[in-house]
């Protein structure tokens, strides 16, 4: 078929008819100019109508634009005076196609031309739900599938409308700062959330990308802006909580179990202790004190005594507590918030070794000396009492005076360096400690890991997982213990302390930890065998092994094998998604800390090079970034330099630094 020059012609395009004129005709390809005064290429079998008008396309290009036009809304109108559904209704019961001239003679009796086609065409196309067409001939649909096309173009109708709606409101209340959050607007609110939170992961992100389009919105980071200005969030809202579905409260049935659960084991079951000084050492800020030591000297010996809270012995498995701590896995401790993996009512409270209160716990003593060698060992249910609640930095003041402090401080270590001498990896590195007060004002520290006190408590808590490693494998109980493979490389002599940059980067050379129900060495640790059950009021691994320690004291009934493996997958999720709301929350303090740096000088360590720059280390901080490659300087790792703090924001993860 040829189509000559000047015949106006009918394709459909984003869901509308466009009226055109041929300008050019060759292979089946027309290049038209249509009624928009845009110039368009379309092979013929696009085309929806073919006229037998044709425009002279030497008139000039605004008077052909113009005719289209006219022609264009004479049409329409045409179309307009078609009751597509009475058509329908007359055409359905045939279940036959009817041919163009045919449907335009039933709709245009008298006398119809190509413009009246060209309207029978815009009907049914505007009319689909009743038609469907194919190379000029119209199929009636059945009424059930009238009823579902009908149903559709409603919701579709609809979705458009919301879609309008809520752009028009994301507008507004972009320009509009005083605008607030109303009932009206939930749902709008509801998508833009969603889809600033879990992007195209989000079922809204059709949808909220549409709103965005319509609103003339092209930064996604408006919407936490609308987010703040109208009080559904706060500004330093920790949208994490959000991402990983991290519940913050508990239900009211576990708050309300909670209450009710008491000891369950019988007192007679266990040794009595309370006669025994006892103290807590940890943060000013603690509230649940999971673990207590003890110290006698017995004719030239040490008797160290490591008190583990006896949290089993108030949570029953299967209970409703029990389901909700297995779903949360472990505490998070975050510079503005801490979500406890126990309610109150148990970590603040009957769990928590406070000074004063009578405790059952599980004791793990330990027959030593000075030099930390060790003669005999016991675990024992016992009940216990503390007598001293202090902090690391009460320990540290009185680690040379106090003559228990003294001794304990010698043994953590001298135990230390039998570990270091078994191979394990020694990485020192200070803390970085990020607190939020009220009013979100921001304190940051440095917090040195080996002063006496945390030197002390990491030491005899080591020691005491280690006891219970052997204690559980001599007993041939399955736990969750944990092994390491040696780490890819050392970096310096375990012996000597190594550079900071040696310490930062021999983490990355350690390999994974693995989870397992039979023991095997931990080479990090260097030790023969390792679990963790000293902090079951914080961590779901703990007191599943706790409850195996238990059950080797007939206190309660073994998991299988089986079952703690169960128990390890099942929390990986839980766990991995705990770890990044924690890391990813001190992340964005230290750098909101860091916005009040702009302009500062700072120290840093290069750690690597890249394509585009270096990787370094902030040494104040312990924060990485990127330093952007500078003409006349050919750096390498360990180099420091001096940077200047360009750029922070700490909501977009930004930090940006030069040198100088």
């Amino acid at each position: 078929m040829i189509i000559e020059p000047g015949t106006i012609v009918e394709y459909i395009e984003q869901q509308k008819m466009v009226c055109a004129v041929v300008l050019e005709f060759n292979d089946q390809r027309a290049r038209l100019l249509n009624e928009n005064g845009e110039e368009a290429n379309q092979k013929i079998i696009r085309l929806s109508h073919i006229s037998k008008i044709r425009l002279k396309i030497g008139n000039g290009r605004e008077k052909l634009v113009a005719s289209l036009k006219e022609t264009s809304a004479s049409r329409q109108a045409l179309s307009q005076t078609i009751n597509i559904r009475e058509l329908w209704e007359i055409l359905s019961p045939t279940g036959e196609w009817v041919d163009l001239p045919t449907m335009t003679g039933l709709c245009f009796p008298e006398k119809p031309g190509s413009d009246h086609e060209a309207a029978v065409i815009r009907a049914c196309f505007n009319g689909r739900a009743y038609f469907k067409f194919d190379q000029n001939a119209f199929f009636a649909h059945p009424e059930d599938q009238v009823e579902k096309n009908l149903a559709r173009e409603k919701e579709k109708q609809q979705r458009e409308t919301f879609i309008a709606d809520a752009a028009a409101w994301l507008s507004l209340a972009v320009s509009d700062q005083s605008l607030r959050f109303t009932e009206t607007a939930s749902r709008f609110v509801d998508i833009l959330k969603s889809y600033y939170l879990f992007g195209k992961e989000s079922p809204h992100f059709t949808v909220a990308r549409a709103i965005l389009s319509q609103a003339h919105v092209e930064n996604i980071e408006k919407i936490f802006d609308v987010m703040v200005s109208i009080g559904a969030w706060a500004p330093n809202q920790n949208l994490d909580l959000y991402r990983y579905k991290i519940p913050v409260e508990f239900p009211e049935r576990v708050a309300k179990r909670a209450e009710t659960l008491r000891v369950k084991d019988p007192e007679s079951r266990r040794k009595n202790l309370i006669y025994l000084p006892m103290m807590t050492i940890d943060g000013p800020g603690t509230l649940d004190f999971d673990d207590a030591i003890s110290f006698e000297a017995e004719g030239g010996y040490f008797r160290i005594g490591i008190h583990i809270a006896d949290v089993g012995a108030y949570i029953p498995k299967g209970d409703v507590v029990d389901i909700e701590m297995m779903e949360r896995g472990t505490s998070i401790y975050m510079p503005d918030n801490r979500i406890p993996m126990l309610p109150p009512m148990l970590a603040e409270n009957i769990c928590s070794l406070k000074a004063g209160e009578i405790r059952p716990a599980i004791s793990v003593f330990i027959k030593t000396n000075a030099n930390a060698d060790i003669f005999e060992y016991d675990v024992v249910p016992s009940l216990i009492e503390v007598k001293q609640q202090w902090t690391y930095n009460y320990v540290d003041q009185i680690a040379e005076s106090d003559p228990v402090i003294a001794s304990l401080w010698e043994v953590s270590r001298n135990f230390r360096k039998k570990r270091i001498d078994a191979g394990a990896v020694l990485i020192s590195l200070p803390e970085v400690g990020i607190r939020v007060f009220e009013g979100d004002e921001i304190s940051f520290r440095r917090i040195d890991r080996e002063s006496p006190g945390r030197l002390l408590v990491a030491e005899m808590m080591i020691m005491a997982n280690w006891i219970m490693a052997k204690f559980l494998a001599s007993h041939n109980m399955p736990a969750i213990f944990r092994s390491q493979p040696e780490p890819k490389a050392r970096l310096y002599n375990q012996r000597g302390e190594g550079t900071l940059f040696q310490n930062w980067m021999q983490r990355r050379l350690l390999n994974r930890l693995i989870l397992t129900t039979k023991p095997e060495s931990h080479s990090g640790l260097g030790l023969d065998a390792y679990v963790t059950a000293t902090s079951p009021i914080r961590k779901c691994f703990d007191l599943v092994t706790q409850r195996q320690i238990r059950s080797c004291l007939n206190l309660d009934t073994p998991y299988t094998a089986e079952e703690i493996q169960h128990i390890v997958s099942a929390l990986e999720q839980p766990l991995s998604h705990a770890m990044l709301v924690q890391n990813h929350r001190h992340r964005y303090w230290l750098l909101k800390y860091l916005e009040g740096k702009v302009g500062a000088k700072e120290e840093a360590v290069v750690l690597d090079r890249r394509r585009d720059g270096y990787t370094i280390l902030m040494t104040t901080y312990l924060i990485e970034c990127k330093l952007s490659l500078s003409g006349g300087w050919n750096l390498k790792p360990q180099d420091l330099v001096q940077v200047t703090i360009q750029h922070v924001n700490a909501r977009r993860d930004v930090l940006t630094v030069s040198l100088g």
